[in-house]
């Protein structure tokens, strides 16, 4: 007679992420009743799971100790903080064989599957054989040993172009690059194994034919040691910028029950093939033609998992945390029920305007509104470091429709204000409001294929945000204006603004009525102005007849303003003096776009280079961005090298014009 599988109790558990992820994963453990305790690299040793965790233990510097994927230091930290489980979180540890391996030979319960399952699946060439042994359907493509530049150039032909570029050990997007002609093979080769190795440690790579515009689905699965399995429907996670999740919902509106059942049994499959136990998620791509591929398992909880709690009333992290102690699953397939339609959106720390860009620095003002489920672990003063990922937060709304959830969440989105950093908030409105993604026609390629309008600058915001700005000045709440109302007799006299909004700049007349009443103008327009209430941090205003209400916080001699649902930065430059933008005019001047650390150095001093040419590759929020000359010329100088940690703005490279070629004789 068999026995029965071992139960595994814990009492105190590590959560080893950072963030929101942590806060989550705390929440549901102290439902259950477990005691907490968070670990923390000392950049983030005033952060909020820090605060909230029973006990709380620091791991380390940022960089380049790596404190959070550091597994002796993690290992230490249960140990001395009493800990006898640990919770991966649902980032890079949560699908590391040799962290899952280290937690069990140290007598710690790893909250996720085991090792083997862990290796099976997270070599995604392995993974990709087993999958085709289980009869689940994958993309043509090569995963072979032979990782010469030469052998993967060929396969690439055979395969035919365009092709995917994949890191076998990878996810979210790094190491993975689309090629669509073979001149430009070995370069973006070469890139994905360098972001590869820098994220993973290893920069064996994948090709898989690229198809065309597809739908990506992912379908949640839970498993017990009991040998029971369940999957609760797929969540839609097509909206993507540079190959990262922006937007995900539950249920698609692409799929229809039949095609839920065949992909739900598709996962089921793999899962039994690798006897599998805990949460995970199978990825497969929909083509136009409704043919669905296997693409990788991520042996995890996943960023996007609020959707599928949404509509099914689970809490997977308790699901997660009660298989993990040897509980059976509580309900069977035929058990599992949906109910209406969750979107989830990421809120991330990026210039959208300029390629998605990361940024960092001080959130002066953070305000999320009640209407929606946020995750997040920030408020007022809170540091958005440039080492981790961009994403800060996630905003959920559920509804009985998609509609009505789609609605839910743009008014919730609107409502929130996040001030000191840029981010990618007016972004996610717009492609909330797309008519493609309102009828729910988006795939992979919605934001290539509609960026024009997705970007598009909003005039009619930049004037009411600048008009607002010079009210603000005028009352003495924004940085350069006087501490108090201006003299009688200068009542009437218009003042000349030199104002600068999100780095453009413009010129302004204010013009003071009667109390409280301004005119406004800039070039051609004309805004009628009068305050109706300031507080601190709140202005409520008339603005050509329409009444209006922002949020303000003055930081860093910068004003930001929320306004219409969007953020802008403006500063004042009425009395600075009149300077050339660096690395403007083609200078020659290289700077970083971003705090970063420097991963690459593609030319050497002395060397001619075009403009446009790629010179150094900077990591940023695990991503890499080249930065390219902006002029052509002799390079003359490099100020960096590899490994420097860069403040955005740095001078890293300086380029001098050619000399004129000798006249001929």
């Amino acid at each position: 007679m068999t026995a029965p599988p071992l139960a595994t109790p814990f009492h105190t558990l590590l959560v080893a992420t950072r963030g929101e992820i942590a806060l989550r994963v705390m929440r549901s453990a102290r439902a259950l009743g477990l005691r907490t305790v968070a670990v923390h690299s000392t950049a983030d040793a005033g952060s909020r799971h820090v605060r909230e965790a029973d006990r709380a233990v620091c791991i380390g510097e940022p960089l380049p100790a790596q404190s959070y994927l550091n597994i002796p230091a993690i290992l230490d930290a249960a140990r001395c903080a009493g800990a006898d489980a640990v919770h991966p979180g649902y980032g890079f540890l949560a699908e590391n064989e040799d962290f899952a391996q280290a937690c069990q030979d140290a007598g710690l319960v790893f909250v996720g599957p085991s090792a083997a399952s862990i290796r099976a699946m997270g070599d995604k060439a392995g993974a990709k054989v087993l999958m085709q042994q289980a009869g689940v359907p994958c993309i043509p493509g090569y995963q072979g040993e032979d990782q010469t530049e030469e052998r993967l150039a060929a396969e690439a032909a055979r395969i035919g172009y365009p092709v995917m570029i994949k890191a076998t050990a990878g996810g979210g997007g790094r190491g993975m690059r689309r090629v669509d002609a073979a001149a430009d093979f070995a370069g973006l080769l070469r890139s994905a194994r360098s972001e590869a190795l820098g994220a993973f440690g290893d920069a064996t790579v994948l090709l898989e034919r690229a198809i065309e515009a597809p739908r990506h689905f992912e379908i949640q699965v839970l498993a017990d040691r009991h040998g029971h399995a369940i999957h609760l429907g797929e969540r839609d996670c097509s909206v993507q910028r540079r190959h990262q999740k922006l937007i995900e919902e539950a249920p698609s509106p692409a799929v229809s029950p039949a095609l839920r059942a065949r992909m739900g049994e598709a996962a089921l499959a793999a899962v039994r093939a690798i006897g599998y136990e805990g949460v995970g998620t199978l990825e497969f791509l929909l083509d136009a033609e409704g043919r669905f591929y296997f693409m990788e398992m991520n042996t995890r909880l996943q960023v996007e998992h609020p959707v599928t709690e949404a509509i099914t009333g689970l809490d997977l992290v308790a699901l997660q945390l009660r298989v993990a102690a040897g509980e059976p699953l509580p309900l069977a397939q035929d058990e599992v029920r949906f109910d209406g339609h969750a979107i989830e959106v990421r809120l991330c720390a990026e210039d959208a305007g300029a390629g998605f860009m990361p940024q960092s620095g001080v959130l002066s003002r953070w305000r999320m509104p009640d209407s929606l489920r946020v995750e997040h672990a920030l408020e007022d003063g809170a540091a958005v470091p440039p080492f981790y990922d961009s994403m800060i937060a996630k905003l959920v709304a559920h509804g009985r429709t998609r509609d009505e959830a789609r609605r839910r969440l743009l008014a919730g989105l609107a409502s929130a204000e996040a001030l000191g950093v840029a981010t990618n908030q007016a972004f996610l409105q717009r492609c909330l409001a797309h008519p493609v993604f309102a009828e729910g026609g988006a795939t992979t390629a919605f934001i290539a294929q509609h960026q024009d309008a997705l970007l598009a600058p909003d005039e009619a915001g930049q004037g009411l945000a600048l008009a607002a700005a010079a009210l603000l000045r005028a009352l003495g709440r924004a940085p350069g204006a006087a501490l108090a109302a201006p003299h009688p007799l200068a009542h009437r006299l218009p003042t000349r603004l030199h104002l600068a909004l999100d780095g453009q700049a413009h010129v302004l007349q204010l013009v003071p009525g009667e109390t409280g009443h301004y005119t406004v103008r800039a070039g051609e327009r004309e805004h009628r102005m009068a305050l109706i209430d300031i507080a601190p941090g709140r202005l409520r205003f008339v603005c050509d007849g329409v009444e209006e209400e922002a949020g303000y916080q003055a930081a860093d001699g910068r004003l930001w303003l929320h306004c219409r649902g969007q953020a802008w930065c403006i500063e004042d430059r009425t009395l600075a003096p009149a300077v050339r933008a660096a690395g403007s005019d083609g200078d020659g001047r290289l700077r970083a776009a971003m705090n970063g650390r420097v991963v690459a150095v593609l030319a050497e001093p002395g060397q001619t280079v075009k403009a446009g040419q790629p010179l150094l590759t900077l990591e940023a929020m695990k991503m890499e961005h080249v930065h390219a000359a902006p002029a052509a010329g002799v390079l003359a100088a490099v100020h960096v090298a590899v490994g420097d940690q860069v403040a955005a703005g740095r001078l890293m490279a300086e380029i001098q014009p050619a000399a004129p070629a000798a006249p001929a004789r």
